[in-house]
């Protein structure tokens, strides 16, 4: 008895138009899946166009309080205090009032301060006027002479700068700093900004207690979640390395040339 091979099925009349129809499915998965992967990526150009439009309303707003708290308040504050100078001044050296002339005078001399303070806090002017390098080196200044803490700041040559870079890297400048000084226990702070290979680069370093940076990074706690959105509104990000007594280290980077969210199709 000779035995054979089972020969192929001849092909049914339905099994070729059922792989037709295999890949019209396919075909029409794959559109539906481009389709959905476009309107992904028109909602997250429409996120950032958004994102960076509200920013920058609101460092309009910024500088507009700023203005009118060191022009108007401040101004007035200045006058009232040299009135009451005047009027001290012309009283008898033995006046009882001029006790209380001084008292005032002091108070006014203490609420111009804390406002000049806060019309820096909200927009400093040297920001708008000198560009982000002059504004960096006030801000280290100042925080240096108000904690005592030692902030180097190292900045090379930079190409010129769109304001909404420079707004966006003080900022996180700004934020990094002010961690540093509350949380950090640090002794010393160092700060660079370098401009290489069409990126911008922050860098904030300090000797302090340290975290754990995935956690920190995780949390978004001390500014960081707020820093990371800003950064990623211009194609940015930002990075953490910390330990436990380690110190931290904050780098932001960010193209020189963000891309503009073009518009929805």
């Amino acid at each position: 008895m000779t035995s054979t091979s089972p020969l192929p099925a001849p092909a049914t009349a339905g099994s070729v138009p059922s792989r037709r129809n295999d890949m019209d499915d396919l075909s029409a998965l794959r559109q539906q899946y481009q389709a959905l992967l476009d309107r992904l990526q028109r909602n997250e150009r429409d996120f950032r166009r958004l994102g960076r439009a509200v920013w920058r309303v609101q460092e309009e707003e910024r500088r507009r309080l700023a203005r009118d708290l060191h022009d108007g308040v401040g101004q007035n504050l200045t006058a009232l205090k040299h009135r009451l100078a005047a009027i001290a001044q012309s009283l008898p050296a033995d006046d009882p009032a001029r006790g209380e002339l001084d008292g005032a005078i002091a108070l006014c001399g203490d609420t111009l301060e804390d406002t000049r303070q806060l019309s820096r806090l909200l927009r400093p002017p040297i920001l708008d006027d000198l560009g982000l390098e002059a504004a960096v080196r006030s801000l280290a200044r100042g925080l240096a002479q108000a904690s005592g803490l030692e902030i180097g700041v190292e900045i090379p040559p930079l190409p010129p700068l769109d304001s909404d870079l420079q707004t966006l890297v003080f900022r996180v400048a700004q934020e990094a700093l002010s961690n540093a000084v509350r949380h950090a226990q640090a002794r010393s702070v160092l700060v660079r900004i370098v401009a290489s290979g069409g990126l911008l680069q922050l860098q904030v370093a300090d000797d302090g207690r340290g975290c754990d940076a995935e956690s920190a990074l995780v949390s978004g706690g001390s500014g960081l979640g707020g820093m990371r959105e800003r950064l990623r509104l211009y194609d940015g990000r930002l990075e953490l390395r910390s330990a436990p007594g380690e110190g931290t280290r904050l780098r932001a980077v960010v193209p020189l040339a963000p891309s503009e969210p073009g518009p929805t199709a």
